[in-house]
């Protein structure tokens, strides 16, 4: 049975290398421009060789963004940056716009070419369309059901990418012009200042100083905001639909986030591919509540089953996270038998701390003695990415995450 690709995102070099250690087999990531995700801290040419090489290492793959719907502006330095992406022999490049495309099969002929979600691919025609424009790939739009995925499998010999977590827009799979309006911050360019997340009332025209709260909470009215998606439940429907590429939102989301959900999904399709048997109501449930240890909107399965009327989140919840980033094991002191850790978030002595590995092991750890690099003992670890060792007498795989358990 074929087994799908999982695909992570890399907002920075550091989220690149946790995804694929903790078990994405690639990531896709920004440049500086033609991205999506303009506020990601994203790659400088000189970071994505060096992604590319710690990829290469461990035989996974890198696909980069170039998903704007380009204005004229736009296309001047389009052919030279494609033609480095191909002297760096990238992945693949994900793209939305049609002339961008064109462009990449003229000045990178040799990159396979994903269609990116922005391009609303819905019926097995588009797919086609794009197949014999170039395309390898296609990244569905989120609001299609499992039938209508098959459906498009079945028609068109094209590979699937389908999103089965992560934040989901108000809009058509992110075709989205509030933000523009609203802020002169432009979705398609890669600067979305998410309108749909504000609180909103009610004005009635000929009163235009009263404000009407709509009933939902004190707070005012969500009704444009989303929950997010969550289809570890639906792992199974995806891999027997034929799906080749399961994908993850978030480059803009912390390396704990990143490195929880690339455990989780990773662990399920090997669970399914393994043992059918094994993928049972329990697991599920217990993927779930590591999903929402990390920060995250009530879960919703989005269009997966059909329309469905669990998708907006209009109270504006949020899971409170079960778990705080603390820090990255980033070396084993065999002699003195301490890990070195890099830390990301004050923590200290006596705190409830799980470490978790890039192999899905979640050690649980009580600081009684924490070090600095001077080997003064210390209480707290409490400047940004000091260094720091802790006394344990296992060797710590590199990459592992130190989460401080709330």
């Amino acid at each position: 049975m074929l087994k799908p690709e999982l695909v992570l995102p890399a907002g920075n070099l550091e989220k690149l290398k946790t995804a694929l250690m903790f078990g994405a087999d690639a990531v896709y990531l920004g440049g500086k421009n033609f991205s999506l995700r303009a506020h990601a801290d994203n790659f400088s040419l000189h970071e994505l060789d060096e992604g590319l090489k710690f990829a290469r290492e461990i035989n996974k793959k890198v696909y980069v963004t170039v998903n704007i719907y380009a204005h004229n502006k736009d296309l001047e330095k389009l052919p030279t940056y494609f033609e480095y992406l191909q002297y760096l022999d990238i992945d693949g490049v994900i793209i939305s716009d049609p002339g961008v495309l064109r462009l990449a099969k003229k000045y990178a002929p040799k990159i396979p070419v994903t269609i990116s979600t922005q391009a609303n691919i819905t019926n097995y025609e588009s797919a086609q369309l794009y197949k014999e424009l170039g395309a390898s790939r296609i990244v569905l739009a989120r609001e299609l059901n499992i039938k209508e995925i098959k459906q498009i499998k079945q028609k068109v010999d094209i590979e699937l990418e389908v999103f089965v977590h992560g934040a989901m827009c108000v809009s058509y799979s992110g075709r989205c012009l509030l933000s523009h309006f609203m802020t002169n911050r432009s979705a398609n360019l890669g600067s979305c200042a998410h309108p749909c997340r504000y609180s909103y009332r009610v004005v009635e025209e000929k009163r235009p100083e009263e404000y009407y709260p709509i009933e939902e909470d004190d707070r005012g009215s969500y009704i444009l905001n989303s929950k997010d998606l969550c289809l570890v439940e639906y792992v199974p429907n995806l891999i027997e639909a034929g799906v080749n590429s399961f994908k993850v939102e978030g480059r803009m989301k912390s390396p704990l986030y990143v490195a929880t959900v690339a455990n989780v999904y990773a662990e399920a399709i090997n669970k399914y591919l393994n043992n059918k048997c094994a993928y049972t109501d329990q697991e599920v449930s217990y993927w779930i509540n590591e999903l929402q240890t990390v920060a995250t909107r009530p879960f919703t399965n989005g269009f997966i089953e059909g329309e469905s009327e669990n998708i907006q989140d209009i109270k504006k919840g949020k899971e409170v996270p079960r778990t705080a980033f603390c820090g990255v094991v980033i070396g084993y002191d065999l002699n003195t038998k301490r890990i070195q850790i890099q830390q990301r978030a004050n923590f200290g002595l006596e705190e409830n701390i799980e470490i978790l590995t890039p192999e899905g092991k979640t050690i649980p750890l009580i600081i009684s003695k924490l070090y600095d690099e001077e080997d003064n003992l210390i209480e707290r670890a409490r400047h940004p990415k000091q260094i720091v060792y802790i006394p344990y007498n296992e060797i710590i795989p590199n990459f592992s995450i130190l989460r401080r358990v709330e």
